[in-house]
């Protein structure tokens, strides 16, 4: 495991402490971002022989590709700001490259796979009956969130500090793999051969029509099996994970031009960014609960749409976070409205919480992860301060984010070690305090 050096930590405190000002909870968030930091990068990061990092989830020893970006996307606020000595951000910048050379070298091996092992030992949560055999893969539920996060984070690596130590030629092919994906699955009930069944299972842990999903028709957008929270997608075009991957492939088309010198798969990226955009801007906006436009959560192309949100990133809620729209953007703002309300199934309130919680976990318990991103999508300091308070009083005694927490009882909670949620609180806190990505 790594262990983040003393003088980086020690930064980090002071520039927590010093950018909450007068807050009287400062000094414990800033001992927590400090301990979760440590407690991130000390169980679940690990650097192989290649050179590659490896993150493991936290519970669950396999690496899920959106987790990873998101479980280190706190180091690349430290870098990006300045925090600590510039040679301990150098550490950090290995760590966030031989990630990114880690994702290409799985994405080019299966891109439908969301979560992969460290060795090809064929470790797996559950049996799946897929389209093909991966004993790298642990699970091949295929999220665009998969494809998304790894291209958003070079992007922001290479704006920050000017690092290209991660784009050598698996970097071109697993681009290129992307591309193919993408257009592939948008037009899955034709080109797409991926299926993926799981037997004796809920509804939501495997895919109905033998595999495939349930129908679609073609209209720009792109399929997905899968929602961030590995549920199945009720409708096959997810419209956070259509925004976020819009944007992915923008950023990758700069990556893919101005890094690589790759001129005709930079314009096929921007390409194809301009045709989901299109698409989402066509097909993805409904009439919310007060008759304001909204955007669903998921629509098939074929009239039917779904509105929920749900605490796994990409969310609606989360779309400003993602730089995929402004936070005052009419459309968003009802959109949250909605959101944070009962119009959205999954939104819970007890004596304790409020927030979004999911279909992934049991009812009443909203997400540390949903409230972070809560916070980081307000302009209320206030607010983005309380609710940081509100996650240190909900921790359930344990001193660690969790999954999902009961709206009326803390103690009552799932997955005791869950490092995403941990690195969550660190951004909330980090750009509170002026640590900005």
């Amino acid at each position: 495991m790594v262990h983040l050096p003393s003088a980086l930590l020690d930064a980090v405190h002071e520039r927590v402490l010093t950018g909450l000002g007068d807050a009287p909870a400062g000094r414990e968030i800033a001992d927590r971002v400090v301990a979760y930091l440590r407690n991130t990068s000390e169980t679940t990061v690990s650097v192989d022989e290649d050179g590659t990092t490896f993150v493991i989830t936290g519970d669950i020893p396999a690496m899920w590709l959106r987790d990873s970006a998101a479980q280190l996307t706190p180091l690349l606020r430290l870098v990006a700001a300045g925090v600590g000595p510039e040679e301990d951000r150098a550490v950090l910048v290995d760590l966030l490259a031989g990630l990114l050379r880690r994702q290409w070298q799985q994405i080019v091996l299966d891109p439908y796979a969301n979560a992969v092992n460290r060795r090809p030992d064929a470790s797996h949560w559950d049996s799946d009956d897929t389209d093909r055999e991966n004993p790298w893969a642990w699970e091949r539920k295929f999220e665009l969130d998969s494809l998304s996060y790894g291209p958003d984070l070079a992007w922001r690596l290479w704006r920050a500090t000017g690092d290209t130590s991660w784009a050598g030629e698996q970097f071109v092919a697993a681009a290129r793999t992307i591309l193919e994906t993408v257009r592939t699955e948008q037009h899955h009930e034709e080109r797409s051969t991926y299926r993926f069944r799981r037997a004796g299972v809920p509804a939501q842990d495997t895919l109905a029509r033998d595999g495939r999903g349930s129908e679609t028709a073609p209209n720009g957008l792109v399929w997905a099996g899968f929602r961030p929270s590995d549920d199945a997608c009720e409708l096959g075009y997810n419209i956070p994970g259509n925004h976020f991957l819009a944007l992915a492939l923008e950023r990758l088309g700069d990556l893919l031009e101005q890094v690589a010198d790759e001129g005709d798969e930079a314009a096929e990226a921007r390409r194809l960014s301009a045709e989901i955009r299109e698409a989402l801007a066509a097909h993805g906006q409904i009439d919310g609960p007060d008759g304001r436009r909204i955007w669903a959560y998921e629509v098939d192309g074929l009239g039917n749409h779904v509105f929920l949100d749900d605490a796994n990133v990409p969310s609606l809620l989360g779309l400003p976070y993602l730089d995929c729209a402004d936070a005052s953007d009419p459309v968003y703002v009802a959109t949250r409205a909605a959101v944070l309300s009962g119009a959205n199934p999954y939104f819970y309130e007890g004596a304790q919480l409020r927030g979004v919680g999911s279909p992934h976990t049991p009812p009443d318990h909203v997400w540390p992860i949903a409230k972070c991103i809560e916070g980081l999508t307000s302009a209320d300091d206030a607010e983005r301060l309380a609710i940081l308070e509100t996650l240190i009083a909900t921790d359930g005694g344990t001193g660690m984010m969790h999954e999902g927490v009961h709206v009326d009882d803390p103690t009552r909670f799932t997955r005791e070690w869950f490092s995403w949620s941990n690195s969550m609180f660190c951004e909330l806190a980090l750009d509170l305090a002026g640590v900005h990505r």
